[in-house]
């Protein structure tokens, strides 16, 4: 059977992709020729990925738990694995929870997590105005986006009344940077990848602080990896929070819960 013309473009646009060390290929191509109105644009797409750019960023959007996240240049891109971190925290989330998406980046997180329980008090905070600026196209008007360096950015009004505070801070270790995808390495803020010497440099101030901003038997979730985990369990428990470690084989994803007591 021969090829049609559009059967012929795809399966240049996936050889394309393949050479180029793309693993689903396929898929790629076909979000590509979705997003380009003409070959000369596709032809321009393909260029981008092949040199290392996000997908999301060139199609300008993410599918994260069901939802079409945008994603805008220079935005740390949300992982699939963070779904983990959102059913967490969905589990923990009420009708009228106060919920905090710190380090939000694109808001997915925060907006996830509103979709799922609905009536949420929303808020989301990142120190880059570039987040920011996406976060507010992805959370909706009924949120609040702030920015700011962690806390500095929340309004004193949230202090002491949060129920459910979700982070997903950088955890890399800085030495670690270079061996990341280009996607990543080279195309995404190294603040929101470098997590300090060993990773958790970020995770111990958003602990540190945690307990001031959390109500009576609220949680802070951060992600982590396996190795830091006990680093970051470590970090919320100095601070007066007790921890428990969760971990997802088939989401290769590690969250720690720490809840701050009634008492």
């Amino acid at each position: 059977m021969s090829l049609t013309p559009a059967d012929e473009v795809l399966s240049r646009t996936v050889t394309a992709l393949r050479a180029a060390g793309c693993v689903f290929a396929e898929e790629e191509a076909r979000l590509l020729l979705e997003a380009a109105a003409t070959p000369a644009e596709l032809d321009a797409l393909v260029r981008r990925r092949v040199v290392g750019e996000p997908l999301e960023v060139i199609v300008g959007w993410a599918g994260f738990c069901g939802l079409r996240v945008r994603v805008d240049a220079g935005v740390f891109v949300p992982r699939q694995r963070t779904r983990f971190l959102v059913g967490l925290a969905v589990e923990l989330a009420r009708p009228g929870a106060v919920v905090v998406d710190l380090c939000c980046g694109t808001g997915a997180i925060g907006a996830a997590v509103a979709a799922r329980v609905p009536g949420i008090d929303l808020s989301c905070a990142d120190v880059d105005p570039q987040a920011v600026r996406c976060a507010w196209l992805n959370v909706g008007p009924d949120a609040h986006v702030y920015e700011g360096d962690l806390y500095d950015a929340l309004p004193d009004s949230l202090r002491g009344r949060t129920d459910v505070l979700v982070v997903n801070a950088p955890y890399v270790p800085t030495d670690e940077i270079a061996m990341m995808p280009p996607e990543a390495r080279d195309h995404e803020p190294k603040h929101a990848l470098d997590g300090g010497a060993d990773g958790v440099g970020m995770h111990r101030r958003v602990a540190a602080g945690a307990p001031a901003w959390l109500a009576p038997g609220g949680s802070l979730l951060i992600e982590t990896s396996e190795e830091q985990a006990p680093l970051t369990a470590r970090a919320m428990a100095d601070h007066g929070l007790v921890p428990r470690v969760s971990t997802s084989d088939e989401m290769y994803c590690t969250v720690i819960v720490g809840t701050l007591p009634r008492d």
